[in-house]
């Protein structure tokens, strides 16, 4: 689990909306064996992506999702680079 704490910017109200780098805002990540199979799945459940899914320095594939509750959650895939 990652513990975060950001000075800015300034507190967002609506939480659904908000910044993956929000004041205050608590989110959780999770690392995926399969992160395209994971995202299948959790598209039929109302999720959604924020933004895209990104190469972290050649490491993992990331992104962030919120779910139809507005919670933002974060999943990894570590890169097989053999």
């Amino acid at each position: 689990m990652e513990l975060s704490r950001f000075i800015n910017p300034k507190i967002t109200e609506d939480h659904r909306n908000a910044p993956v780098n929000a004041l205050g805002y608590l989110r959780v990540m999770f690392a995926v064996a399969d992160l395209d199979g994971t995202l299948d799945r959790l598209y039929k459940h109302g999720a959604q992506l924020v933004k895209e899914v990104v190469d972290y320095q050649n490491i993992y594939k990331l992104c962030y999702i919120r779910g139809p509750e507005g919670i933002l959650i974060g999943l990894a895939e570590k890169i097989d680079n053999k």
